[in-house]
This record gives structure tokens, sequence and C-alpha cells, in this order.
């Protein structure tokens, strides 16, 4: 299956009905070009029954003509978009394009196979526009839940797609660089065949929440705690670290980090030059040692993720650190679809203990953002790109079903829906072809990657 000189297509292997483990793949005239390359934490059910606790789209379609795949593109730094590309690079063995930021996250995972003097990286800025074989690509800033995201305008002389990746309209992000609304109104000018678009969040009415507007909540609770107080929050999420260590720097408590991921984010975005000057945290064979009202914690685990910092702390099995009855945990994010029961769980031992929980449900002022544009932003795109024809990704059903409701009741007559595997024809004719190409999963086993049944 080769796309000629006339055709421009689509494929999604990962990311297309499900929320995580995105991979993407765009094809015109016999070449290829990858668009992320993520993993997700749990079975296509929600659960994680399989036994493969890290799971990332099988690639076998591309990777049979991996000659044809120009270059695999990382729109920002998240797992689910950059986390199995240490995994299939192998098996890929093309150029990767990134922003610094996203770069410099990725390093740190080649590193870990052996693959970081292997796999050639191209750093990329925002307004970077270029060839690549027989695509031209632009990288478009815009705002998500983690540092310098950018989305993609890809041409081809048959036809162009704007891909948004993960994406918000935030006007204060607290880290990193600002959405280019400017831009975007002057590509929606110059023309848009198709949008290629986030759904997570398009069943919520009005707009997401800037990552600016958390620190009154944030810190009104960690004024009113008696005892240790810990932040469960997304591992990659610097903007909220930044907010946090801005709350303990008011508080006069010392903040210290809990978690592989968030210390390497934390890290990472040291050595970007995008952590802000401020109190440094405290190492964790420390934390024991310090009255238990001086500290703030950020944790990872929000999503109730069985070997996570917050995990054991519940169980009382973090190495450095016990918490007591009357200490306070708040959660800084919200339930990942499926994740529900997880995090039903972790509160349930955590309150058996006497710990005070506090959830975005359960706090007057607002204490987490969505990373994902709501329905007022979705409109807001779709009038300054105004393309011809959306499909929706990044979703399951119902949300993938409502954005394209959305988009027709915006005016945005033809909407194209599938799942992965099914081939998006967006010239000379638009179409879907049904599982065209195998799209199953890969876990990661003790010595290989195995095909999740």
């Amino acid at each position: 299956m080769t796309p000629d000189h006339r055709d421009l297509w689509f494929l999604p292997l990962g990311g297309c009905g499900e929320i995580g483990m995105n991979m993407n793949l765009y094809g015109h005239d016999g070449e290829w070009l990858m668009v992320d390359c993520g993993v997700t934490f749990r079975d296509a059910d929600g659960t994680s029954h399989s036994g493969f606790d890290v799971q990332m789209p099988d690639p076998t379609f591309i990777a049979d003509q991996h000659s044809a795949l120009g270059a695999l593109l990382l729109t920002h730094a998240h797992e689910d978009h950059i986390g199995a590309v240490a995994h299939l690079w192998p098996r890929l063995r093309c150029p990767v394009h990134a922003t610094p930021f996203t770069a410099e996250m990725l390093r740190r995972k080649l590193a870990e196979k052996g693959l970081e003097s292997r796999v050639p990286i191209h750093l990329v800025e925002p307004g970077d526009r270029y060839s690549i074989g027989c695509f031209e690509v632009e990288w478009v800033a815009n705002t998500h839940s983690i540092p310098n995201p950018c989305a993609l305008m890809i041409r081809t002389p048959v036809g162009n797609v704007f891909h948004t990746a993960d994406w918000k309209l935030d006007p204060a992000p607290v880290i990193g660089h600002e959405f280019d609304e400017v831009r975007y109104r002057e590509l929606g000018d110059a023309g848009v065949d198709t949008m290629i678009c986030d759904s997570t969040c398009a069943l919520r009415p009005g707009s997401s929440l800037s990552e600016s507007a958390l620190f009154p909540g944030l810190l009104g609770h960690v004024e009113a705690a008696t005892g240790r107080v810990v932040v469960a929050c997304f591992g990659s999420n610097i903007a909220r670290l930044a907010t946090l260590a801005k709350v303990a720097e008011q508080t006069s408590r010392h903040i210290g980090l809990l978690g592989r991921s968030l210390i390497n984010t934390a890290s990472a975005a040291k050595a970007s030059g995008l952590w802000p000057a401020g109190p440094a945290w405290v190492e964790s064979a420390h934390l024991g040692y310090l009255p238990r009202e001086s500290l703030l914690l950020v944790a990872t685990g929000s999503q109730g993720e069985p070997r996570t910092a917050l995990n054991r702390l519940s169980r009382d099995g973090f190495r450095d650190l016990a918490l007591d009855p009357g200490d306070t945990v708040i959660f800084s994010a919200r339930a990942i679809p499926g994740n529900e029961r997880d995090i039903e769980m972790l509160i349930d031992r955590l309150e058996g203990r006497g710990i005070n929980v506090i959830t975005p449900e359960r706090s007057e002022l607002a204490i987490h953002a969505s990373g994902h544009p709501c329905q007022e932003e979705l409109r807001t795109l779709y009038g300054w790109i105004r393309p011809a024809a959306l499909i929706p990704v990044h979703g399951e059903a119902e949300h993938m079903d409502a954005q394209i409701t959305l988009a027709r009741d915006f005016g945005i007559a033809t909407g194209l829906n599938g799942r992965n595997g099914d081939l998006f024809m967006l010239a000379p004719n638009r179409g879907v072809r049904r599982a065209a190409a195998v799209a199953g999963r890969l876990g990661v086993g003790k010595r290989s990657l195995e095909r999740v049944a």
C-alpha cells in the first residue's frame, strides 16, 4: 500500500479512538512522515489485565518500508507522544525532529537504551519551515500542559494538513512559549484543506483554565495545612512545578520531588533553560529529617499507577518518608478515562490512614487545569483555521463523535471519523478505507517487545 503522486493520506496507528499511544503517518508520492511515537500504560479496555504495564502501537506497517520514512516529528515531550521512540527506533531508523526541550527529554530515554549516539536528532524552533522529501513542514507554536509544544502544517503539491497535536489556548502558560494566534489566522487565510484535531475535552463546554490561574487555590490549601503536604500531579507538568515552587517559597516550606519522572523532567527543564530561578528541591533522602510542617512535596501517581511515589506512600512503602495522620494530599490532576477505579482505591487507602485528601471536585478554588481544548477553544480554532475538512483524533469514541458534531454545527461540513488502522484519503478525493493497516499493540516484556493479545 503505497501513495502515488496524486495521493495525500493520513494513517493513524495509535491515538485514534483512544487517549494516549499516539502514532500518525502521512503519505504522499511514495514517501511517509511519522508524527509522534508514544506509549500507554493500560490495555485498550482501560485495564491492565494483559500484564504489560507499558504498551505502544505496532509499527509493522511502516517498519516494513522504513526506507520510505523521511522523518519522525515529535510535537511535544509527553510519554504518549515520545515514550515509544527508544523502543521502536531500531525498526524505524529515521531522523527525529523536535524542539530543544522535547529533544532533551528524548535523549535521556535513548541513553537508557544505549541509542543516544545512533539516533540523528534535528533541533527545530517554532516558525521553522523546510522540506523533508516531498513534504514541506512548518512548526507552529501552541500551548499544552508541557513546555513548548508545536502544531504542524504539512504541505504537499496536492493538499495540506494542519495537525494540532495536543493543545489548548492558554494566554499565560507560566513556562515556555505562548500560542501563535497571528500565525493561526494567516494559515486559515491561506487555506487549510484538512485539520487533524485533539478531541480529549470535546464534551466539555467553555474553555480550559490557564495554568496561571491555579496559584491562589494551591496556595490556600497549603497555607491551611498543618502537617506535610503532598501534591500529586503529572510528572511532565513543568508549569505546575513552577507554581508549586512559588507556593513553597511563599509558605516557607521546603519543596521535594518524589518520583523519577518528576526529577527527570525538572532536570531536563533546567538543562533546556526553562526552569525559573527559585528554591532548590530537597533530596529525597533528607526529607525524613525535616519537620512535617516544613514540607511541600510533589509526587507522581495522580492516576493511581501502582509503582509511583504516591501509591507507595499510601501503602507506607516509600523508602525515604512516611505519611502521618493529619498530613494532606492534594490531587492537582483529574482522572484520565479508565483510571477512575485505581484513583478511588488510592484515595480510600490515604483516607483510611487519617490523611486529608483534596481533589479538584472538593476544592472551591481551581487546583488543576486541563491541557486540552474545551468546546469554546475548539470553536475559536475552527474560526482561525477554517479547514475544509476535520478529522478528530486523541479521544475515545464519545469524544471524537462530539467533535464531529461540534465542527458540523460550526459549519465545517466534512468530518471524517475513524480508528487506528483506517486509511484517511485526503486527496485527490476524500474518503476512509477501514482497517487498511494492522494497528495492534506491543507490550514491553522482560527481554523484548511482545504482541498484546
